[in-house]
């Protein structure tokens, strides 16, 4: 019943054979760069599954590899291909805001996924579907004024530059925590490009430029476990708050463990089957308001045992 063909290093064909083949939809997607972290990675696997229990999709997944110029050019050829909707995880959410005009122009769908583009793009887009990055950037705000008691000294290490998920957290995380904790000083921000071994390189410049820092904000778990590494190898983890966003496996084990405050529940597998459900709700001509969040929690050590351990 299910075939998956190789059509080229970044090109998973997934064909499903189905008794009523004229209700089959053909859905492609073209992610951000999946080979970056584990989180876009599990993502892509839960994506496929979804499309095989769906039953009537065909699907075309196709990898950006981060470069904006690479995923402009898997957008128009899926356009050539005539597909029925597009997915686009966007490399960067200005940049692509031309090609998804080009599939809405031939009338092709367009459904962003994970990371929001430019509000100068929304009109040619039939729906978002993913998380609230201005709410989780507010969220772990909150989590640092709780554990700073509202006074303190920190740092953050930021997402990809120019990168709309990035942009949205740091500015969701720097507005709350203005209002909510004015005595908590935001020192410097730097970006960790969602690595681990960048965020670390970047939390070691931090101390030793820094006497003193009371807290670190990652813009996700990856980036703030490299951070915590990086602590420990200047012997003061024990005097540093770690909050991060996107709780990763590690970033779960470290909350276990004591070492990290707190994170953002984010699970790529919620992620992914949210997006294709979105586009075939938007296939079958169903309701739906532009913008859709799925649930993305505070998760810290008083609530840990109420969620399972991420895959990623």
């Amino acid at each position: 019943m299910f075939k998956k063909t190789a059509i080229a290093a970044s090109v998973i064909m997934m064909s499903i054979t189905t008794a009523q083949a004229e209700d089959t939809y053909r859905i492609g997607i073209t992610q951000n760069n999946v080979g970056v972290d584990s989180y876009q990675t599990t993502y892509e696997s839960a994506f496929e599954a979804a499309a095989e229990e769906a039953g009537n999709v065909d699907i075309v997944v196709l990898d950006a590899g981060g470069d904006v110029a690479r995923q402009i050019g898997q957008m128009q050829d899926l356009i050539q291909q005539r597909v029925d909707a597009i997915i686009i995880w966007p490399t960067n959410g200005q940049a692509v805001i031309p090609a998804i005009r080009q599939a809405h122009n031939a009338g092709i769908p367009v459904v962003v996924t994970n990371s929001k583009i430019a509000e100068a793009g929304l009109e040619y887009i039939a729906a978002f579907s993913g998380p609230d990055n201005v709410q989780q950037g507010i969220s772990s705000a909150e989590m640092m004024c709780d554990a700073l008691g509202g006074e303190g000294q920190i740092v953050q290490i930021a997402g990809q530059p120019g990168y709309t998920t990035a942009m949205e957290r740091a500015k969701g995380f720097e507005d709350r925590l203005a209002e909510a904790c004015p005595g908590v000083e935001l020192m410097e921000t730097q970006p960790g490009n969602w690595n681990r071994e960048r965020a670390q390189r970047v939390m070691e410049d931090f101390l030793t430029k820094y006497d003193r820092i009371d807290g670190v904000y990652s813009g996700d778990d990856n980036m703030g476990v490299g951070a915590l590494n990086a602590a420990k190898g200047a012997d003061r983890a024990d005097e540093i708050i770690f909050i991060g966003a996107t709780n990763f496996a590690v970033g779960y084990d470290a909350i276990e463990r004591g070492e990290y405050y707190g994170s953002i529940y984010q699970s790529p597998v919620d992620d992914a089957e949210a997006a294709l459900q979105t586009a075939l709700d938007v296939l079958a001509g169903e309701d739906l308001p532009k913008m859709n969040f799925f649930d993305t929690p505070k998760i810290t050590a008083e609530n840990l045992s109420e969620f399972d351990r991420p895959v990623f």
